[in-house]
């Protein structure tokens, strides 16, 4: 194994276990009544750490609610990260700061403003007379289940069209909540892609080596200025839909079984015990950073400050008006809310 390759697993494989450690106290978190609710990613860590390695500092990211991982990797905090559902914010960083926007969890919505934003990208180098491939361009992360959506079919149309710089990534879990792939669609989700003129190709998204190859090829022929390209990822949800969902009602338990037994982690490490003769010591050194990681995502959800409920009228356009003031001011008044402040 060349020495590159193996920092690039170990890379790859420290966000994979410290995604899952995250997931876990997340999932700990709310069972405790700290938060409403938790989208487990248990199962899809070799997509999110493949992407996160693969994915530049320039490149501009449109994440859904399972790429905790990624977030991390990208140097979202874990507080901003359960913010969200915590209840405390409906946005809780800076997307310039991480060139990542909030989570999205209307399904599929993202996908067309991912275009947008590519789109823009190309325009703003016209106007500047830039060459187009500036090594930037934007990847959003959806699921199968928002392949049934409008949003992300009119997203298609527009990127193969426009021929924006954009990648869709789609992680195909089996399970869109309690739907499965085969009343989705009657072709894999790639050949569909494909119909709409956009390159697709398809991975397994257990093997985070190859969801590394398949994200740096795509984003590398958006930056070239060659267009979009969609990724199918097939890989599997392991735990419920999210910690509101019974997924006993819709799954054979045969099934997670199996699926089960190829965890994403277990085949990276299981590689790299093999050929790499410190790894017992790194490993110890990775385990010791997820019970600090899980310390401080316990210390820092527990901290979040009560959000000011005024603060959406800051945000609605870019500057305050008299009408926005006068919204504020009459919804400052209403007792339930001077009751809660």
């Amino acid at each position: 194994m060349m020495a590159d390759t193996s920092t690039q697993l170990w890379a790859m494989l420290r966000t994979m276990v410290l995604s899952r450690e995250f997931d876990s106290t997340a999932i700990n978190l709310q069972r405790q009544g700290e938060l409403a609710l938790w989208p487990s990613s248990r199962g899809q860590e070799a997509i999110h750490a493949g992407a996160a390695l693969a994915i530049g500092p320039n490149d501009v990211v449109f994440p859904t609610y399972r790429e905790q991982g990624l977030l991390l990797a990208r140097g979202v905090s874990p507080d901003s990260i359960l913010a969200l559902y915590r209840g405390t914010s409906l946005g809780a960083w800076d997307p310039a700061r991480h060139n990542c926007f909030p989570t999205t969890l209307v399904i599929g919505a993202h996908t067309l403003h991912a275009v947008g934003y590519a789109m823009g990208m190309q325009r703003d180098a016209q106007k500047a007379g830039a060459p187009e491939n500036s090594n930037r361009a934007v990847i959003a992360f959806l699921g199968d289940g928002a392949m049934s959506e409008g949003e992300t079919n009119e997203a298609f149309v527009w990127a193969s069209t426009q021929n924006a710089p954009v990648v869709f990534l789609c992680s195909n879990n089996g399970w869109a909540i309690s739907a499965p792939t085969s009343v989705q669609t009657s072709v894999a989700f790639h050949k569909r892609a494909a119909g709409f003129g956009i390159r697709a190709v398809h991975v397994d998204g257990n093997d985070a080596l190859a969801c590394y190859e398949a994200t740096n090829s795509a984003l590398e022929h958006a930056h070239a200025g060659n267009g979009p390209t969609f990724i199918e990822a097939s890989t599997y949800r392991i735990n419920a839909h999210t910690t509101s969902d019974d997924d006993s009602r819709y799954r054979d338990s045969n099934e997670v079984d199996m699926w089960t037994k190829l965890d994403p982690i277990d085949q990276l490490a299981g590689a790299l015990r093999e050929s790499d003769a410190g790894f017992d010591e790194k490993w110890a050194e990775l385990q010791a950073e997820c019970a600090e990681l899980a310390s401080q995502t316990r210390e820092a959800c527990r901290e979040l400050p009560t959000p000011d409920l005024l603060e959406p009228f800051d945000f609605t356009l870019s500057a305050r008006t008299s009408e926005l003031d006068r919204q504020a001011y009459a919804y400052s008044q209403q007792p339930l809310l001077r009751e809660f402040t």
